[in-house]
């Protein structure tokens, strides 16, 4: 059994060379995006309080305080869905572009015309 942080061997024998490289790199930008946000967090929340302590004017700050997160903790995790839908349409992509080499293989050049003629006859149309 696998622990929490590794891939389970039965699954890891039927990833191809792209497919794990493809998993490293997506674990790897959450996490670095995360420590990215994480410091940024930090960072923000140590200016708002140095910023209250100075002036005493907490609400006020907090208004500016709370658009400021939203907007990071939004952009991080727009951005990481955006690239993972990005991600699995160009895997779904690679896979439909191999089986389609590999039928064109399978058929062979002679029957080319029997199956691409209607295809051809109305894409010169």
């Amino acid at each position: 059994m696998a622990t929490p942080g590794e891939t389970p061997v039965d699954l890891d024998a039927m990833m191809v060379a792209d497919d794990m490289t493809e998993a490293q790199s997506d674990a790897a930008r959450w996490r670095y995006g995360f420590y990215v946000v994480l410091t940024g967090l930090v960072v923000i929340l140590v200016g708002f309080a140095v910023a209250v302590l100075r002036t005493g004017e907490a609400g006020t700050l907090f208004a500016g305080l709370s658009g400021v997160v939203g907007t990071i903790i939004g952009a991080y995790f727009g951005v990481q869905a955006g690239q993972s839908g990005k991600d699995r349409a160009e895997a779904e992509l690679r896979r439909a572009n191999d089986r389609a080499t590999r039928m064109a293989a399978y058929v062979g050049p002679q029957n080319i015309d029997h199956i691409m003629g209607p295809a051809r006859r109305s894409g010169r149309g």
